[in-house]
């Protein structure tokens, strides 16, 4: 009888929400859409802010690789604990305490003096808040809203997460610039104080009643398992994706087991432990208990192939995110802010197709919606592919870039929408942090292999380009062949160009090259681009065509 009579007053609760009209009703979309612009921003802080940094911690570029990649670990291993606790003990309490979790980590960032304390700042502290808070904010929305309302505030949460990727390097170069690197953490303790405030306005939402214990044998194996699965994906670049390519160390001792690359064994254990994790949840669940993620979510075509589309999708935007860049500050020799910049006409499409889809939803079904918009961003790709060379122009890249910023736009907000509404409203949290995982893993997925395809070209295109030189002398083609494939990676960070003293003549035949290479490697991430793209919309011709995909309003499970 309590059960129901608390069932009835959320229900009610429920039903005043919905009658909400005017600013008050958006204040929770706009609170829960600040939360996820600091920690996207946070992302690309580093990228932004390498020389500075390395110059600051007297650390390396390895050093900080460290930081970026145990950042990118903890939020895809965390990410479905986090969800999984907002259903336990409240959406808006977990996304408070992550809120506070990550002002702690990016306050021990700002006042980090090694890169030691920087990885225990940023990339664990930090990475814990962000998985408590990422589900949370996708999951509060879902609870908040209902129909077109929730079409609209998914639309307006995919545009601010669009356009927050591209303002990223802006923002986070306009700091490091002008003030300090420092200062690009420091801002974070503002942003949650007034997430703290804004937070009054979200109401607490959690579906189960009884008292349950949290599954952490669940969350161990889990962990553990994409961890191990995400590692072997990273290191991939360093150590080769089957054999080895350079010894692994371990303890100061190589490790080269049966000559194969640490990289495939560290798959392999991912996938053995995840398997392990299925078959526990799958003990818990016939127990009667409650799982870390219940095995019938997979069982739902709708939500899987939604997010199946999500992770496609971010497999294929690291192509551009992380290959224009490069292109931009080695060929055009621009600083981060300037890069930044010249992403603006993909952000500001991003800003307005993102909510427009909202309103479009009502004439147009989510499916069709999510197809155009891939049909979109292959084409920007394709656009970008064939308008990048060594001698382009910033606004020869403006109709590529806002191609693809408008398939972004009309596909994030609605895969979002339809992948969560798939789900019954108790389910919300842990399916958020299910979808989030697809989405991390598909954009480290997408470094390893993106990152493979600009160096390997690169340095292939270099060597290539430096051995057919008319210019360059035979007696030197040997030396500058050696320097240059030593340092491909370099280029990456603006240095195209040996160090060696070289005629200049000599050197400006080898800026030349290099160039060409950054452009040719640029080129054919494009192509991986528009690869990744293509599957997406293959995989997306599963969604139900309807307008009438939402299951979220099912009754509340007294479990």
């Amino acid at each position: 009888m309590q059960n129901k009579t608390k069932l009835v007053k959320d229900r009610k609760n429920t039903d005043k929400n919905d009658n909400q009209v005017g600013f008050k009703k958006w204040i929770p979309m706009l609170v829960l859409c600040l939360a996820l612009m600091i920690i996207i921003i946070d992302t690309t802080v580093l990228n932004v802010s390498l020389k500075t940094i390395i110059e600051d911690l007297n650390t390396d570029i390895t050093g900080i690789q460290w930081v970026i990649t145990i950042y990118s670990l903890t939020l895809a291993a965390f990410t479905i604990t986090g969800g999984r606790l907002g259903d336990l003990y409240g959406r808006k309490k977990m996304f408070i305490v992550g809120a506070v979790i990550f002002a702690i980590g990016s306050f021990i960032t700002s006042i980090s003096s090694t890169v030691g304390m920087m990885i225990a700042g940023e990339s664990v502290i930090e990475g814990i808040g962000a998985a408590m808070m990422m589900p949370a904010t996708a999951s509060i929305l879902m609870t908040t809203y209902k129909g077109r309302d929730r079409a609209i505030a998914f639309g307006i949460w995919g545009g601010v997460a669009g356009a927050a990727s591209a303002l990223g390097p802006i923002i986070g170069g306009y700091l490091t610039t002008n003030y300090s690197w420092r200062w690009a953490f420091r801002i974070n303790l503002v942003v949650v104080g007034l997430l703290l405030i804004g937070a009054i306005f979200i109401k607490e939402s959690k579906e189960h009643i009884k008292k349950i214990k949290l599954d952490f044998v669940g969350i161990l194996l889990s962990s553990l398992g994409l961890l191990a699965f995400v590692y072997g994906i990273i290191e991939s670049s360093s150590f080769g994706w089957i054999f080895a390519i350079k010894p692994y160390q371990i303890l100061g001792k190589d490790l080269i087991p049966f000559n194969f690359s640490i990289s495939p064994v560290a798959m392999l254990i991912g996938i053995m432990l995840l398997t392990l994790f299925v078959f526990w949840e799958k003990r818990v669940e016939d127990a009667g208990k409650t799982p870390l993620v219940s095995l019938k979510i997979f069982k739902n075509s709708q939500f899987i192939v939604g997010a199946s589309v999500s992770a496609l999708l971010s497999l294929g935007m690291v192509g551009l995110v992380f290959s224009l860049p490069v292109y931009l500050q080695t060929v055009h020799n621009l600083d981060a802010l300037h890069t930044g910049l010249a992403l603006l006409p993909m952000s500001i499409v991003v800003l307005v197709s993102a909510p427009l889809s909202g309103a479009i939803s009502k004439f147009v079904t989510a499916k069709r919606l999510i197809q155009l918009g891939l049909i979109f961003a292959f084409f920007g790709s394709i656009a970008l592919h064939f308008s990048l060379s060594a001698t382009s122009t910033i606004g020869d890249l403006a109709l590529g870039l806002m191609l693809f910023g408008l398939g972004m736009g009309l596909v994030m907000a609605q895969a979002s929408n339809m992948t969560l509404s798939a789900v019954s409203v108790d389910e919300s949290g842990e399916a958020s942090g299910v979808n989030n995982t697809f989405r991390q893993i598909g954009s480290s997925f997408g470094s390893a292999i993106i990152g493979a395809i600009l160096l390997t070209t690169l340095s292939s295109s270099l060597i290539g380009g430096i051995k057919n030189s008319q210019v360059i002398p035979d007696n030197f083609k040997s030396k500058i062949t050696q320097s240059v494939s030593q340092n491909a990676s370099s280029v990456e960070f603006g240095n195209g160009q040996s160090k060696s003293n070289l005629p200049p003549e000599i050197s400006n035949e080898i800026k030349r090259i290099s160039n060409n290479a950054s452009a040719e490697a640029s080129k054919k991430t494009f192509i991986a681009t528009s690869i990744f793209i293509a599957f997406a919309f293959v995989m997306a011709s599963f969604l139900p065509n309807t307008k009438h995909f939402d299951k979220s309003a099912r009754a509340v499970s007294t479990h």
